[in-house]
């Protein structure tokens, strides 16, 4: 937070052993108020002036009049009367299909009728009259004045226009509309008609192609000698079938009466009454082994000549013929059975090899057959459909669809558009607001010097003590601040005037403020001798060390004031001292210091030790002898104020600070550079010396916000002032 100053000009920094690192702080926002309040009156007369500036610019622009027609594009209306297009549904791409209809409205092909009809490359100069004429009509139409805008979620497109015309403008609007729309209708037709002819070149193509293929297709048929041989197909393939499976049964039945023929070629009788003709073989097999059991039972009871014997051996004779022969004939027809399953077996693959081979042959050409019947098919198709097309073209070329179409017509405007100036007015108020602001901003982030005790803290780390007030009409002038006082021999007269009084009065109250602050301050020790320099020539550290020592002198204090500044004294010439002798004196030649001290008859109990005459040997020896001095003053003086050389450059400062009690660093708010100050700062601190603090001379409104605060006790001082007058 800024430090803000009292009420009678002490600026209070830091507290002391405050080491926090300044690039660490942030800025803080009142630093950037200001700034801005500092340069407040730059910035006021930069933006007046720009201000001003576009104003006498805008009223010497020509006055230009705009006229806006208003094109609604309806994508929910058919492209076309018949055909797909006249169903084709609108697609979800507004933004891109408007996008181009606005590019398409500052076409060449749209523009250029219009630049003709009004003449309009002469009119807006769009091209350089220097070049030729032919380049000139062949180069793009480029109407500058003309906008093409959208609004948004809408289908409608605003063609504005801009001239010194009013009608102009609003004719110019209309025609660029009307173009448009003929334009979209001229495309559109140019491309139906361009498909026509296309297509209609691609017809007789295609019917020749059609004719082959038909023809092709009918000669194939001719060759097969049928009319859809798919059907053929169809009956050969359950024909193959039906003879497969014939075959297959008649394999099998072969083999079990080729079993059935080994079996009983065998001449067993099991196998002949195990064969599908074995049944009368068993039953004649049971008949004669029942003739041999009763010619047993004969036999056994007759003789070979009785009756019952013979008849039963004839039986038994009989019944042997029968089956002898019966076995015969079973064998017999087992092979006959075994041979016809053979033979039609043999007829069956016979039969399915043919009909295998017909039905191959018969599919490989009805394959053929499809590819020629689909192509002929699809040419009749392709052909039937190209007619459709032409038709439709023909139709659609014709149409003049209402998908563009001009919703409000352009009408002159009796009020110009442009310039528009109190939106000139604001705009270039507040540019130029923004750049003013942002030049000083970057002007003080770019200067380097002290301005006010907030950046003494965060860049020296270290006190401000005190700030002092500009006194305006000492500028090149020498002379004391005692308002009411004459000058001393040597000095210059100040005008008595009440402005200049009450700019003494307010350094007066400061300077003794500051002496308030060096000398109460000091809680630890108490101050005796006091060391006034600076960090360059020229930051009014001799004045400061001049008045202090009269303030002092002022409380009723003996004050002794030591000029050591031998290279550049000045002290004698602010007092208005003659001293024949002085420090140099003492260094060099051994006189007392107290034989060449002077009064100031001015100021009582104000004593001042001058240089004398100037010496280089000197300035070189006073870090010896200061010390003694200092001393020795001390018993007889309450204080002792040393006007030393600027403590950059020279290296008597560094030894006089390491003699005194205390020293003050002066800087010139608004000059003094930072890092300057800082090194002073720092080697003194590194000496060890007693750095009471910096005391920021010549503060003005535009250096700090100390200056509002000494002028308090000029408007207090010149209320009383009138007060008592009136009294």
């Amino acid at each position: 937070m800024r430090s803000l100053p009292s009420a009678t000009g002490y600026v209070p920094g830091p507290p002391a052993g405050w080491d926090a690192d300044p690039e660490d702080q942030p800025i803080p926002l009142s630093h950037y108020l200001w700034v801005l309040r500092r340069h407040r009156w730059k910035i006021l007369f930069f933006i007046a002036i720009s201000v001003a500036a576009t104003l006498i610019v805008s009223k010497r622009l020509t006055p230009m009049y705009e006229s806006t027609v208003t094109v609604d594009v309806d994508r929910a209306v058919p492209m076309a009367v018949v055909g797909q297009e006249a169903t084709q549904s609108s697609l979800n791409d507004a933004d891109q299909f408007l996008a181009t209809q606005i590019k398409l409205i500052q076409s060449d092909s749209v523009l250029r009728p219009v630049a003709q009809q009004f003449h309009l490359r002469d009119v807006e100069k769009e091209t350089d009259p220097a070049i030729d004429s032919t380049l000139r009509m062949d180069a793009p139409v480029i109407l500058k004045q003309l906008k093409v805008t959208r609004p948004p979620n809408t289908y409608l497109l605003l063609v504005r226009y801009r001239s010194k015309d009013s009608r102009l403008a609003a004719n110019v609007a209309n025609a660029i509309a009307q173009s448009y729309v003929q334009h979209t209708y001229d495309i559109r037709f140019r491309s139906s008609a361009s498909l026509s002819t296309f297509m209609e070149k691609q017809l007789e193509e295609l019917k020749a192609k059609m004719e082959q293929s038909n023809m092709a297709l009918a000669q194939f048929e001719k060759e097969l000698n049928v009319i859809n041989p798919s059907e053929k197909t169809n009956i050969l393939s359950a024909r193959l079938l039906q003879l497969n499976t014939d075959y297959t049964n008649a394999e099998t039945d072969r083999v079990k009466k080729q079993a059935a023929y080994k079996s009983v070629s065998s001449g067993t009788l099991e196998s002949a009454q195990a064969s599908s003709q074995g049944e009368a073989l068993k039953t004649l097999t049971e008949r004669l082994g029942q003739a041999h059991e009763r010619f047993a039972e004969v036999k056994s009871r007759y003789g070979p000549n009785h009756p019952e014997y013979r008849k039963a051996e004839e039986q038994l004779s009989q019944i042997q013929n029968q089956f002898d022969a019966a076995r015969t004939g079973v064998m017999r027809r087992v092979e006959v059975e075994y041979r016809e399953a053979v033979n039609r077996e043999d007829m069956l693959k016979k039969a399915v090899t043919e009909t295998k081979a017909e039905f191959d042959q018969l599919n490989m050409r009805s394959f053929q057959y499809e590819s020629l019947k689909h192509e002929a098919e699809a040419d009749r198709k392709l052909y039937e459909e190209l007619i459709t097309k032409i038709r439709e073209a023909g139709i659609n070329s014709g149409f003049q669809s209402s998908t563009v179409r001009v919703a409000d017509n352009a009408r002159p405007g009796w009020k110009p558009v442009f310039p528009n100036i109190p939106l000139n007015l604001g705009l270039a108020t507040l540019f130029s607001a923004i750049l003013a602001m942002g030049a000083a901003l970057l002007s003080d982030t770019l200067d380097n010097t002290i301005q006010d005790s907030e950046q003494v803290a965060r860049f020296v780390k270290t006190e401000v003590i005190g700030g002092l007030p500009q006194v305006k009409f000492w500028k090149n002038r020498v002379g004391l601040a005692q308002a009411g006082t004459q000058p001393a021999p040597g000095g210059t007269a100040l005008a008595r005037r009440p402005d200049n009084d009450r700019m003494l009065r307010s350094f007066e109250e400061a300077v003794r403020t500051l002496r308030n602050s060096i000398l109460l301050g000091s809680f630890d020790r108490r101050i005796k001798s006091l060391l006034v320099t600076s960090a360059t020539p020229g930051e009014g550290k001799s004045t400061v060390a001049v008045h202090l020592a009269m303030a002092h002198a002022q409380q009723v204090h003996k004050t002794l004031l030591i000029d050591c500044d031998l290279r550049r004294p000045s002290i004698d010439r602010k007092l208005g001292l003659e001293a024949a002798t002085g420090l140099s004196s003492v260094i060099l030649n051994g006189v007392r210091w107290q034989d060449t001290v002077v009064p100031v008859l001015e100021v009582p109990n104000l004593f001042a030790l001058a240089t004398g005459a100037s010496s280089r040997r000197a300035a070189e020896l006073i870090g010896k002898a200061l010390p003694q001095i200092l001393l020795e003053a001390a018993a007889e003086y309450d204080l002792v104020v040393v006007d030393a050389p600027p403590a950059l450059g020279f290296p008597e400062p560094i030894q006089m600070a390491t003699a005194v009690d205390g020293v003050v660093v002066i800087a010139l708010a608004g000059e003094t550079n930072r890092k300057a100050l800082a090194s002073v700062v720092g080697t003194l601190q590194r000496l060890r010396a007693n750095v009471v603090g910096v005391v920021l001379n010549e503060i003005t409104k535009d250096a700090g916000d100390s200056y509002y605060y000494h002028g308090y006790y000029g408007k207090y001082s010149r209320y009383y002032e009138l007060k008592n007058e009136t009294a």
